[in-house]
């Protein structure tokens, strides 16, 4: 298989438990038990990291905003937190799916699976011109208007490379989530309201042009 996985977590016994499995179905596994070690584990390029909230020194959520800074790779929180809030920050920080604990085995080695797919399919996509100002590399994940690189996180990078992809096609906020996400319990509208707004701040500072359109009540639209 060839995957390298990062696995950050404080508890030895999970740690121990996880790196095993996942071991013997293929990947290499890297691990750190707290947010330090693990910044400095990022530096072995992971293809998926496995990140747990609660870490001693610097928590998930800081190490996330850090790790975004170097690595593009997705983000996977494992956490004890039920909470919507939890949920809708991680997101914003730039995180790509959220599994609770506890889990089951299957149920992470099947998103870890369905990440990893993904990431190869968009490496293998081909830059595309979507407007006289506006390009989209799909293998690059880079999003240009002009002689200007649009700053996104990986989240709001995956709104508009789905949504351009489908000029003219409406999808609610449920949707996009579950789309961009992998979280496949129920969309979280209110954090694809804020991460599209934040698209739009950015590129509002370099044109007038409004690429995503709001649809009232019914959700969002790349125009044609």
């Amino acid at each position: 298989m060839g995957y390298k996985l990062l696995l950050a977590d404080d508890d030895r016994d999970l740690v121990k438990m996880l790196s095993g499995y996942l071991e013997l179905k293929g990947y290499e596994m890297i691990t750190a038990r707290d947010g330090l070690e693990t910044l400095k584990k990022v530096e072995e390029n992971p293809d998926l990291i496995l990140l747990d909230i609660n870490m001693p020194f610097m928590d998930g959520m800081e190490v996330m905003r850090r790790i975004r800074e170097q690595i593009s790779c997705p983000v996977l929180f494992l956490t004890a937190r039920a909470e919507e809030e939890d949920r809708v920050n991680g997101l914003l920080a730039g995180g790509d799916d959220y599994i609770l604990k506890p889990f089951s085995l299957r149920e992470l080695e099947a998103r870890i699976k369905a990440h990893l797919i993904r990431e190869e399919r968009s490496r293998g996509r081909k830059m595309v011109r979507a407007a006289d100002e506006l390009y989209l590399d799909y293998s690059a994940r880079e999003v240009r208007i002009g002689e200007h690189v649009l700053e996104l996180t990986r989240t709001e990078y995956e709104i508009v490379e789905f949504l351009s992809r489908h000029p003219g096609q409406v999808f609610d906020r449920e949707r996009i989530y579950e789309r961009v996400s992998g979280y496949d319990a129920r969309g979280d509208s209110r954090s694809v309201t804020e991460l599209i707004r934040r698209i739009r701040k950015k590129t509002e500072e370099i044109t007038d042009t409004e690429y995503i359109e709001t649809v009232w009540g019914m959700g969002y639209r790349w125009k044609k």
